[in-house]
């Protein structure tokens, strides 16, 4: 990009709205430019539950705006990413103590009619006693209900949400910390550095996105040294991951005697997901850490239901992330609200600034265009929302058909077990063929790393999906970091090391 060019906006986060904003943008015609300080996805947005949800236990804080949204979303984005985003069924168990059945009843009939409900199916009563979903359960459980929703792996929605955005024309800065934001000739000066090398650059702009995620306040006040009055309340999420507890393919939603809420998740086969804490947090976001007073809590409390224990030695990894909530005065964390606030400060006609609080992953689509709604004063020559029905990248397939995805890869890649086709279909959707390129055995792809992880797919993650380190692989491209050891895993870092030195060498020649 040429030293005078002037973006149209600049997008300081690569978190999902960051780049949910970026890839609406530029398919809208505008020039985009967008810097992340660390990784895609690093922060909040990797460290969520991974679901696209309405939010049933929001309905009780009377949000239907957002749950309706929330709702209405789940199909458009299962269409647009069926390789990341499928259809699941949660088991909700009544406890008689905690909410009586006729509201749990009510609630989840709010819930299959508020938003529009077309692909996934409705709820249903179940008789715990006789269901296969009862069989991990203490006796006590007797009843139940099943109603639907949606997972999604959450670190890969927006690594294509940035994919999307640079295929119409975005440039992407990963490692690119914003070091100050200022106004001057009408437009915004950038200084951005690079993390790894020290080295600065600038970049101008005609309007400012904040989608600093934890850190919208510290590049409100820090960064742009403007005075708002808008604040946010971080709120800390933790999760454990366990050995896997149960042997069918639904979920469960727990309510809790404190009147919240966790969910137990089938989770890469072999492993079962719990979460999440809602917990104030007064540190440095990057400093978010399942404490082991959140993960006693998640144990003790998914212990409650299931017959087997769930001891310490059962858990195999633990995240946490932070959740930049509008602060809207409410006394619990578990009661501020989920619903995102975008505000905009353009006083006396200079050059604006977006500032985007709270959000739910769930709605990042629906985030961005009202964001980009509200700069359209500012760039009345953008097109048209368009986001809706359009495949993410990898994603032009029937909601339903990873099976038959899943099936050719296997018929042209006769090297391919079911275990690692079904891996790379539900990573890289029809893009699999690229990853896997004119392969006739799996020593065509390279060296393996651990399990079925080969140079080919680390290098596609390289030059296509912005990945510097193993860790980036690992726990946010993949969640292989389940499965490979320390010593695989050091030795997959230094590969990557040496292909990065060596493309560097090549770019200098």
């Amino acid at each position: 990009m040429a030293q005078d060019t002037v973006f149209d906006i600049a997008v300081i986060g690569g978190g999902v709205n960051g780049c949910g904003i970026a890839r609406d943008a530029a398919g809208r015609g505008l020039g985009v430019f967008l810097c992340e300080q660390g990784d895609l996805a690093q922060a909040t947005s990797s460290a969520s539950t991974k679901l696209f949800h309405g939010g049933l236990r929001y309905l009780e804080f009377y949000e239907f705006r957002l749950v309706r949204e929330a709702l209405e979303e789940r199909e458009v984005l299962l269409r647009a990413m069926p390789h990341i985003s499928w259809p699941l069924r949660f088991v909700l168990p009544h406890q008689p103590g905690v909410r009586p059945a006729w509201l749990v009843r009510l609630g989840l009939f709010i819930y299959d009619n508020l938003g529009g409900r077309k692909i996934l199916p409705g709820t249903r009563t179940l008789d715990l006693r006789a269901d296969p979903a009862g069989k991990p359960l203490k006796p006590g459980f007797t009843k139940g209900f099943e109603y639907s929703d949606c997972w999604v792996e959450d670190a890969r929605l927006v690594l294509l949400n940035a994919r999307s955005a640079q295929d119409k024309g975005a440039e992407i800065a990963v490692g690119t910390a914003c070091i100050s934001a200022e106004r001057a000739d009408g437009l915004w000066r950038l200084t951005l550095q690079d993390v790894e090398t020290g080295d600065r650059r600038e970049v101008r702009a005609r309007a400012v996105v904040n989608a600093g995620g934890p850190w919208v306040e510290d590049v409100l006040r820090g960064k742009a040294r403007l005075n708002t009055a808008d604040k946010i309340r971080l709120v800390r999420g933790s999760h454990i991951v366990t050995k896997k507890l149960f042997d069918h393919d639904r979920a469960y939603i727990f309510q809790n005697a404190d009147k919240r809420v966790i969910f137990a998740i089938p989770y890469e086969t072999d492993f079962t997901l719990i979460g999440t804490t809602d917990r104030d947090h007064d540190a440095p976001p990057s400093e978010a850490r399942c404490t082991p007073e959140e993960a006693d809590y998640l144990r003790l409390a998914a212990s409650e239901y299931f017959t087997r224990e769930i001891t310490p030695e059962d858990v195999v990894w633990t995240y946490s992330g932070v959740r930049p909530l509008y602060d809207d005065g409410a006394k619990s964390a578990t009661a501020a609200t989920r619903d995102y606030v975008l505000s905009v400060e353009a006083t006396g006609g200079a050059a604006p600034i977006l500032s985007v609080f709270g959000g739910k992953i769930t709605t990042y689509r629906r985030l961005a265009q009202t964001a980009l709604e509200k700069l359209r004063p500012f760039f009345p020559q953008m097109r048209g929302p368009w986001t809706e029905g359009a495949p993410m990248p990898g994603g032009d397939f029937p909601h339903d058909g990873v099976a038959a995805l899943v099936a050719g890869l296997r018929e042209r890649y006769p090297f391919l077990d079911a275990p690692w086709a079904l891996r790379l279909a539900r990573a890289y959707g029809t893009e699999a063929v690229q990853v896997l390129g004119a392969a006739k055995t799996a020593e065509d792809l390279g060296a393996r790393f651990g399990w079925n992880l080969t140079e080919a797919e680390v290098r596609w993650q390289m030059t296509r999906e912005w990945a510097r380190t193993a860790d980036d692989v690992l726990w946010r491209r993949t969640k292989l970091g389940l499965r490979l050891s320390a010593e695989e895993a050091a030795r997959l870092d230094d590969w990557m090391k040496n292909e990065r030195e060596q493309a560097r060498r090549t770019a200098a020649a």
